[in-house]
């Protein structure tokens, strides 16, 4: 028999049976091994479901990724929707309370900018001195305008759920490392959105809101705010806030995949400020104060952004050299 060239030392069926059973184990060890498999991972069947994982991830065709993606908006626009809903049963408030405060004296910021005005003896950087008035004109402005209030409410709710069924998404295509390196990604997307949100409800909209609101091309003329027109410029300015707040994360991300490197943009810092500015030209009102309290943070996250992707170069150069 094969064995007894292998084995000439071993005699008899028991002492065979145990030599057959030693040269299968032998050879399942190295065909693990070729596999990439540990064999503590066989013992206890770790490894086997790892690679029954990786073999299903690898067999998924373009249709089930779009499957996989398909669900994951659905329960996210599930969260919009029912976010949306309770905005909309609570529509009064939020109009009254919220949306309509800015333009308020004794608004927060309003305040103040009140404080600062007297402290300094200078009336002109007190805002929002006389509430105006707001009108509507068209006959279901005031139900369309509830509709789109509850949707924005929606998203603005709904978006730690978005950003976390989008990690999800995301998450099995990315190696054991890398979702070391992104713990915490939903948790500082949901801040930066929200102080987005904050920083454009609280500095921006009255800043715009007393801009907008008091300007006067002739005595003759009497601002009458349509309310569509109202909420529709309260609501971008608040959104686009929160978005433009996600640079840093942006930023993160690309240098992750390696599209940019602290140096592309540090030797473009000076455009990058520019665009800024531009930026902070045309969510504010225009004049030369509004634009630079609000293109302050702005550039402050693009340097948080550098920072970051600074590090992650850094992180990515230690781990090259232990491995050398």
């Amino acid at each position: 028999m094969i064995l007894d060239g292998f084995f000439p030392e071993i005699n008899g069926s028991k002492n065979r049976i145990f030599a057959a059973e030693l040269f299968v184990l032998i050879c399942s060890i190295k065909i693990f091994k070729s596999s990439s498999m540990s064999i503590k991972g066989i013992l206890t069947g770790k490894e086997k479901k790892k690679v029954k994982a990786q073999k299903n991830s690898e067999e998924m065709s373009f249709l089930e990724h779009l499957e996989e993606l398909r669900w994951h908006l659905v329960r996210a626009s599930a969260a919009v929707v029912v976010s949306a809903i309770v905005v909309f049963i609570n529509a009064e408030f939020i109009m009254d309370k919220i949306l309509f405060a800015p333009k308020y004296p004794a608004f927060f910021t309003n305040r103040a900018f009140a404080w600062v005005a007297r402290k300094f003896n200078s009336p002109d950087l007190a805002i929002n001195t006389q509430a105006f008035s707001i009108i509507n004109y068209d006959m279901a402005g005031q139900f369309t305008t509830n509709l789109s209030i509850a949707m924005i409410g929606g998203i603005i709710i709904a978006i730690p759920y978005i950003f976390w069924e989008f990690w999800r998404f995301i998450k099995p295509a990315l190696y054991e490392k890398e979702r070391k390196h992104a713990t915490g990604a939903v948790f500082y997307s949901t801040l930066l959105f929200m102080l987005g949100i904050l920083f454009g409800y609280y500095l921006i909209v009255p800043l715009s809101t007393h801009f907008f609101g008091s300007y006067r091309v002739s005595a003759e003329v009497v601002n009458q705010i349509n309310l569509n027109s109202y909420i529709s410029a309260v609501t971008t300015v608040i959104l686009g806030s929160g978005i433009v707040f996600e640079l840093p994360i942006i930023i993160f991300f690309l240098s992750k995949v390696g599209l940019i490197s602290s140096g592309f943009l540090i030797n473009y810092r000076k455009h990058a400020y520019v665009l800024l500015l531009l930026l902070a030209a045309i969510i504010t009102p225009p004049d030369v104060f509004s634009m630079l309290v609000v293109s302050g943070p702005l550039i402050a996250l693009y340097e948080l952004g550098v920072f970051l992707s600074k590090r992650i170069e850094r992180k990515r150069t230690n781990e090259e050299l232990l491995e050398a």
